[in-house]
């Protein structure tokens, strides 16, 4: 739009500015934690860019032609945060709800007094400020984890490949008993780190939205389940029992494999002592249920759904077990890629139970061609 004169209130805002900032800088200070030893330079940001967009709503022609330029600066404060500081999203839209405050009433003070329309177009501006804000500082952080987790996964794997080799051969010309030992304990616990890195890659997809890819084959589920708790029992030496009925269907074997052992090993972390797991494997015509159950400490009601989320772990955050809380969330994901779901019951006296449920047939969801 053409240059438009600002009018008496927009320029009379603007001579606050600085009082204004200043205010708004201290009220942060004092009220955010996480803003309080920030330079002044990361402080303010965009804040006096917004600012001068903000006055401009004072003048009548910027109404209508304000919007884009509120996205751009806000969408740009939002990264920054990400990036710069400690912030959460919280501390995010409060400091946008301080300066809120701390502008109408400077202005108030100031003797500028706001027509209905003035005030709204002020305030639906922050509103939308801080909506960009919030979506840009989202996107950066997720992206900036991403990139994290890539660097320390790939970073990993050489030395995590290196430690292996050289255990096994350890393992195999080990002189005594003692030795061979401590390096089957090694190569167990490398195996273990290198399925906590592929576990935070799946976690890259899951925040992604996207589906697990599915390689679709036949085979007995029952079988799998079996072959899963022998191999559990040989490296933990846990008890497991194993329930089932053949159960031959289309899947994908490896995820199915990794959502088995996961819930395997979250059943150990938290088993009561000295009692089994039970592994069951039951079908019918159309679908087949696989489940995992342990006695032990029932999973708060509260907590039922939140052990799905990504990083979040059980037993109300207390949890001081190991891994990264994501072995749960990557079974929830691949029932649901095979068009099933997973279910979980926990009480004192029944124990906790995940059940995977799918169909026999998951060929339809991996994009596979289906038996006519």
């Amino acid at each position: 739009m053409a240059e438009v004169s600002l009018s008496s209130a927009s320029q009379s805002m603007l001579a606050l500015r600085e009082q204004v900032i200043d205010a708004w800088s201290r009220s942060v200070r004092e009220k955010l934690c996480k803003a309080g030893d920030l330079p002044d330079p990361i402080l303010l940001n965009t804040l006096p860019a917004f600012y001068e967009n903000l006055a401009r709503l004072l003048t009548h022609e910027y109404y209508q032609a304000s919007g884009v330029d509120v996205a751009i600066i806000a969408q740009e404060h939002g990264g920054e945060r990400a990036r710069l500081t400690g912030y959460d999203t919280t501390t995010l839209i409060r400091e946008y709800q301080l300066f809120r405050q701390v502008l109408f009433r400077m202005l108030r003070e100031g003797g500028i007094q706001l027509s209905h329309d003035q005030r709204e177009a002020i305030d639906t501006s922050i509103d939308s400020a801080i909506r960009e804000s919030v979506t840009a500082f989202a996107l950066i952080q997720s992206a900036l984890r991403e990139q994290f987790i890539a660097a320390l996964t790939h970073d990993l794997r050489t030395p995590l490949s290196n430690v292996s080799v050289a255990a096994q051969v350890i393992e195999t010309r080990a002189p005594s008993e003692d030795i061979r030992r401590l390096a089957e304990r090694i190569v167990a616990n490398a195996q273990r780190i290198e399925t906590m890195t592929r576990d935070l890659l799946d976690c890259m997809v899951f925040e992604g939205g996207e589906r697990l890819p599915l390689h679709i084959e036949e085979f007995d589920l029952a079988l799998l389940a079996y072959e899963v708790a022998q191999q559990e029992i040989e490296r933990s030496g846990v008890e497991v029992l194993v329930e089932f009925e053949s159960a031959v269907g289309h899947w994908c074997r490896a995820s199915l494999q990794r959502a088995l052992e996961n819930l395997l090993g979250n059943a150990i972390k938290y088993k009561a002592p000295g009692t089994p797991i039970v592994v069951r494997v039951t079908c019918d015509e159309l679908r087949v249920q696989l489940s995992v159950h342990n006695e032990g400490e029932p999973i708060p009601a509260e907590d039922l759904e939140s052990i799905f989320q990504v990083y979040r772990r059980a037993r109300g955050g207390k949890c001081t077990k190991d891994g990264w809380g994501v072995g749960l969330p990557y079974a929830r994901r691949v029932a649901e890629s095979h068009g099933g779901s997973i279910i979980v019951t926990s009480t004192a006296t029944l124990g906790t139970t995940f059940l995977i449920d799918i169909p026999m047939d998951a060929r339809p969801f991996g994009k596979a061609p289906v038996a006519g």
